[in-house]
């Protein structure tokens, strides 16, 4: 069975097109026609549809224009036959108008919100009673305006409500009257657009202003710095081409001396101290509105206390807040971006001037992941109360980056990390916290939480002379991101211990030093740890006998004192045996012959040689007897034929074991003989 059968009288041709949607398919051969009948008329085939399409065009021939007509739908196949709905109409109130076409709009000049208009109705539908439509809308408007019940032949109409000073635009339709009780009726298309702005007025109303008042310094002069609102669209009534400030009203038809004048909505100027009220108005084309009174109070009043915002959306703020005790007027409520430059959004603020008010919705200048600072000033009767502040977001997301981590100090166990804060333009929220994480080569992980107001953090429990991989991570409410890792190795050593280390060291370096400086200067040192004994045994003369010597005589030093001598050469002589000790030997040749040198050890120059005594076999820790007082040998006698041994005339009967160390050089070539 077809379904949804409507159709529409084209007033070009006056045909008349219907269309439907076809059954569910009987996967059977199926002819499909459109059938239509006039009140006194057999029903006849009005159109057969195209294969495979489902709407087709009944002829003028077979329309009977302003009579009701039954149409409907016929699907047959082998099996039998089915219809659609049966449609009685008019095909005159199914026809689709051509739209009327807009000649004129003008305002009423003694009706000031009102216009009037003019249109003519499309071809072919002068005959017809129309009902017709207007729609129009300004710019800023969120719909269209729609006003019904507008008689298509009288070509004209007024309407009134209009915004003074503002651009509209407006559009019209039409279909016939008779069939407007009909549901299967169709309006025509809308005309084209025709633009209209309505002619100014004066601006009316008061304007919303906030201030700041400071001393100017020298001059008992006051710096005022205003700034307000623009009026609204409705009280505009037109474009607004500037504001005027002046400290007074005008009087007697003399104009106020004016302080500022500009196009903007803010201005900063200076007035005499004790100013206590200026004068705000607007002004366009077609007049001054009323002055506003700004009343220049001291901001001395209570707070309101519990100010709060939270997302009203991704571009809006709820604001609450508690009431204070004293009556409210109005209150103030400002917010700039943290991010953006001082008076960088100086619309950013609204007046609440329902005193009671505890809630307030920002809409103006909000955007996602950006802080505002919002404060709230409550006005009194004759004084402004200190404002609050806050901070919000309208949206949050996970900050852009994190922190870059930098190394304080490391020992064997720990590791000191600090860390700039992340800048206001990088949170993209609140920062609720910061995470550490640190891992060693075996990936032990670790990790703890840091409060946001921390910019360090000492990682303890660490292994010595370990490798370490630390990241941190900044969070806020909506994510956290990961910043770049950072290796450190710990040291084997604490510094209190390398410091000890280091200190001892040098102590025994120090104390080598000193013992190394005392052994080489302290001569007395160097005599009890290591005397200088020259070794008799290595003399050659120890080992020369001479053979025979010549009679010379023997020049003998007179006795000295016993004391310190310097020992330059040591000889060792032998007595003979057979000789007795205590007799006087023979005398000395007159010039004995000048002997053979015998080897000295020189320990070097001007550097005095130890006293040796050798006596027996041994030299060292052997008990030495008393020496007698040094005496001549008076019986000294001398051979000229220069003998042996004898011939020297020593005692015949010396000891056996009598060596002796008897010869003493003393500073030239001296020599003494016992």
């Amino acid at each position: 069975k077809p379904l949804n059968l409507s159709c529409v009288l084209n007033l070009g041709d006056y045909g008349l097109t219907c269309q439907w949607e076809q059954g569910t398919d009987s996967h059977l051969p199926t002819s499909v026609v459109l059938k239509c009948a006039g009140s006194r008329a057999q029903a006849v085939t009005g159109c057969t549809p195209q294969s495979g399409h489902s709407r087709c065009t009944v002829p003028r021939r077979l329309l009977q224009l302003y009579r009701q007509m039954e149409i409907w739908v016929s699907a047959t196949n082998a099996l039998g036959t089915a219809e659609s709905e049966h449609l009685h109409i008019d095909p005159m109130d199914v026809a689709k108008l051509d739209p009327p076409t807009l000649q004129s709009i003008q305002s009423i000049p003694f009706q000031t919100d009102c216009i009037a208009l003019a249109w003519d109705v499309a071809r072919g539908t002068e005959h017809m009673e129309l009902q017709c439509e207007l729609r129009y809308r300004a710019p800023e408007d969120p719909a269209w305006a729609l006003v019904t019940g507008i008689i298509g032949r009288a070509g004209s109409a007024q309407h009134c409500g209009f915004l003074f000073g503002t651009r509209y635009r407006f559009q019209m339709r039409c279909r016939r009257s008779s069939a407007s009780a009909s549901a299967s009726a169709y309006w025509s298309e809308w005309s084209p657009g025709r633009d209209y702005t309505t002619h100014e007025k004066a601006p009316t109303g008061k304007l919303d202003a906030g201030w700041g008042a400071q001393p100017a310094g020298a001059g008992g002069r006051l710096e005022v710095q205003l700034r307000w609102k623009p009026p609204r669209q409705r009280e505009a009534n037109g474009r607004v081409l500037g504001y005027r400030v002046t400290l007074s009203t005008r009087r007697r038809g003399r104009d106020p001396a004016t302080v500022c004048n500009t196009t903007h909505t803010q201005c900063n100027f200076s007035v005499p101290a004790g100013t206590r009220r200026v004068y705000l108005s607007a002004y366009n084309a077609a007049g001054e509105s009323a002055p506003t009174e700004v009343i220049l109070l001291e901001r001395k009043g209570q707070p309101p206390a519990g100010l709060r915002a939270v997302p009203g959306g991704e571009r809006s703020l709820w604001v609450h807040w508690e009431a204070p005790l004293a009556p409210v007027v109005a209150y103030v409520l400002e917010w700039q971006r943290l991010t953006a430059e001082p008076g960088h959004c100086s619309g950013c603020w609204q007046m609440e001037r329902d005193g009671a008010a505890t809630t307030a919705l920002i809409r103006d200048g909000i955007e996602p992941f950006q802080p505002y600072n919002i404060s709230l000033y409550p006005l009194y009767e004759g004084t402004v109360g200190v404002p609050i502040h806050t901070t919000a977001y309208s949206q949050q997301k996970a900050p852009s980056h994190a922190p870059k981590l930098h190394l304080k100090r490391i020992s064997k166990s720990e590791a000191e990390l600090c860390w700039e804060p992340l800048p206001v333009e990088m949170q993209n929220g609140f920062i609720t916290s910061y995470t550490i994480f640190w891992a060693n080569s075996i990936a032990d992980v670790a990790s703890a939480t840091v409060s946001p107001s921390l910019s360090s953090f000492v990682i303890q429990g660490l292994k010595p002379s370990t490798l370490y991989k630390v990241h941190i991570m900044a969070s806020t409410a909506a994510g956290g991101t990961n910043g770049t890792s950072l290796t450190l190795v710990t040291t084997m050593l604490d510094d209190s211990e390398i410091q000890f280390l280091f200190l001892t060291l040098g102590l025994v370096f120090v104390l080598l030093m000193v013992l190394l400086i005392c052994f080489q200067k302290n001569e007395r040192m160097k005599e009890q740890l290591w005397p200088s004994v020259p070794d008799p045994a290595n003399s050659s003369l120890g080992k020369w006998v001479p053979a025979a010597v010549p009679q010379e005589p023997l020049q003998v030093l007179a006795a000295r004192e016993p004391g310190p001598a310097a020992i330059s050469t040591v000889t060792v002589l032998e007595g003979e045996e057979g000789k007795q000790p205590g007799k006087e030997p023979p005398a000395l040749p007159a010039a004995l012959p000048a002997l053979p040198r015998p080897y000295v050890r020189q320990e070097g120059p001007g550097e005095p040689v130890q006293y040796a005594r050798v006596a027996g076999a041994g030299y060292r820790g052997q008990r030495l007897l008393p020496e007698p007082a040094p005496r001549f040998y008076e019986n000294l006698r001398g051979r000229g034929d220069g003998g042996g041994a004898g011939d020297w005339g020593f005692p015949e009967e010396p000891p056996a074991t009598f060596p002796l160390l008897q010869g003493l050089r003393i500073g030239g070539a001296e020599e003494l003989h016992e």
